[in-house]
């Protein structure tokens, strides 16, 4: 089988054995690749088939997304619906330090599997996981009917933040740093910055973008930190102080009121097919995955969301 993996060459297409065990079997129709992915392969992260964003069609023909938190559903926090917060022996995230789904096929619990709504298709389906990441995001911001509230970051999370807020009925606005990034907020009816915000997301994920956030933030607003942070969060303390601003922490999704929140963004991409088209800028095969990795790494190229196609 194939499959992809960082190499001492760094990203490959190679071969490997086909997955076995215990539930159910898939083979891959499509895998984004996340920012996340991009980072651990520069910084030579290897071991494991990468990919946990995936969807596929089991033997008997049926379509799945893989929601990609493995946890053991007993701990308190599991109990809770957190389980991206599970503390039992065990947890993680398929595709991350464990094989994932950037391969023909894979075996998955069968607890992860999300059946697809009409009108999203399987190879669309990978966008349900930064999906889900937004909308946990836009959930833990807790934002008010008559808040105004700013995303910064335009890549693929912080336009789906800005369209989880559309679905629930609010309005948001987006910085970006690309043309084409502005490009796809407009086509999607996501604003431009203008003035002082209730809730700013940070959505990028680094020092620059904290900074944006507390200047952009109103005096005893709220900032949502929902990007991947490689080293300490460098936290503007002076504007964070004399404005005194809450931080939110945000991490992958779970499930409110016993609902799954990866089933409301599966539910939200098949009503709005735009999100996928305007999304999904790149599509490779299996054998491209060097190429396609070098691509979700240039941003000025014209990409937001690259995927992968067994």
């Amino acid at each position: 089988m194939r499959a992809v993996m960082n190499t001492e060459d760094g990203i490959r297409t190679v071969d490997v054995e086909e997955p076995d065990g215990d539930g159910v079997r898939l083979s891959v129709v499509s895998a984004g690749i996340c920012g996340t992915d991009v980072n651990f392969a520069a910084r030579g992260v290897t071991g494991y088939i990468y990919g946990h964003e995936f969807a596929g069609v089991a033997t008997d023909g049926h379509p799945y997304f893989v929601e990609p938190t493995i946890y053991g559903g007993r701990c308190e926090e599991c109990r809770a619906g957190n389980v991206q917060r599970c503390t039992e022996p065990g947890h993680g995230n398929l595709g991350v330090f464990s094989d994932g789904g950037m391969a023909e096929a894979v075996v998955v619990p069968e607890y992860t599997l999300l059946p697809l709504p009409s009108g999203l298709h399987v190879k669309d389906a990978c966008l349900i996981e930064p999906g889900a990441v937004a909308w946990h995001g836009v959930r833990r911001a807790q934002v008010l009917p008559e808040e105004r509230v700013l995303i910064i970051g335009g890549g693929a999370i912080g336009l789906l933040a800005g369209a989880t807020l559309q679905w629930q009925g609010r309005d948001a606005d987006l910085k970006v740093r690309h043309d084409h990034q502005r490009a796809a907020a407009e086509r999607l009816g996501i604003g431009r910055p203008t003035g002082s915000y209730d809730v700013v997301i940070d959505a990028a994920g680094g020092e620059s973008s904290l900074v944006d956030a507390a200047e952009a933030a109103r005096p005893g607003g709220r900032v949502v930190s929902l990007g991947v942070y490689s080293d300490t969060m460098q936290v503007p303390g002076a504007l964070s102080l004399t404005k005194e601003l809450t931080y939110v922490n945000s991490m992958a999704y779970g499930r409110h009121h016993g609902i799954r929140e990866t089933v409301e963004v599966a539910s939200m991409l098949a009503d709005r097919p735009e999100l996928t088209e305007t999304i999904i800028t790149h599509r490779f095969p299996l054998e491209d995955a060097a190429e396609a990795f070098r691509v979700a790494a240039d941003r000025k190229s014209g990409v937001i969301k690259v995927v992968i196609e067994p």
